[in-house]
């Protein structure tokens, strides 16, 4: 699908096993309220509490194409690390070029087979390669941000994908807040008008960003009281 997905009261309460859009598809209410479709990861996501993106796997960053893919090509066969990758683990996600020739290009990942640590690993793309890529190539099969989503730790660590309105089971899909306002979990007290970012001291929670580099995650519209839940407009993409 293209463009923003309509979506109801229903459809932000409904989650499935059964993928019905691409992760990370947009979907608007009629408030104009954002949310993102995403799939949690092992732990199911809670309402009102922030998640984050998952970790990239170690072992699948800067790895080594495995053969040549000339211009125009839909597919790209690369060495993977120390760790085996699951059926389509990358579906929705990026294949992303670090280093050598086709250095600075990204291309879209549509899916792929399931391949053993250290095997090599054909991964199929959604926009043909617009740069050649050689054996000297180094690439990062990166997961989509919206794929096996978790709730945020208190380390700043992750980049904040969204806030669910109601549970989503684990490994299930479901659509997760990205702006407007929400009910989130507060970290301390929460003035009016500051500016959220993940919390450092309780998983899921904001409090009030006092540090340059620390992610816009919202901005209190409601006086916020440590450990309660409170009224927040939700500024992520």
């Amino acid at each position: 699908m293209t463009g923003d997905v309509q979506i109801y009261a229903g459809d932000i309460a409904y989650t499935g096993t059964r993928k019905e859009y691409a992760l990370g598809s947009r979907g608007v209410t009629e408030g104009g309220a954002i949310y993102r479709y995403a799939r949690a990861g092992a732990v199911a996501l809670a309402p009102g509490k922030l998640t984050v993106a998952s970790t990239i796997v170690a072992n699948h960053e800067n790895i080594a194409v495995a053969a040549a893919a000339a211009a125009g090509a839909s597919e790209v066969t690369v060495t993977l690390g120390a760790t085996e990758a699951t059926l389509n683990q990358y579906a929705d996600g990026y294949l992303v070029v670090n280093d050598a020739a086709g250095e600075g290009t990204a291309y879209r990942i549509s899916g792929h087979p399931a391949a053993d640590a250290s095997a090599s690993l054909t991964v199929k793309l959604s926009d043909d390669v617009r740069v050649a890529l050689t054996t000297s190539s180094e690439v990062t099969l990166l997961a989509n941000e919206f794929a096996d989503i978790v709730i945020s730790a208190a380390d700043q660590a992750d980049k904040a994908a969204g806030i669910p309105n109601n549970t989503i089971p684990a490994g299930e899909f479901g659509w997760v807040q990205t702006q407007g306002v929400c009910s989130a979990l507060a970290d301390e007290a929460l003035a009016i008008g500051s500016t959220c970012t993940i919390g450092s001291s309780v998983a899921g929670a904001l409090e009030v960003a006092d540090l340059i580099g620390e992610q816009a995650v919202a901005v209190a519209i409601q006086a916020g009281v440590d450990t309660e839940y409170r009224a927040v407009s939700l500024i992520l993409e």
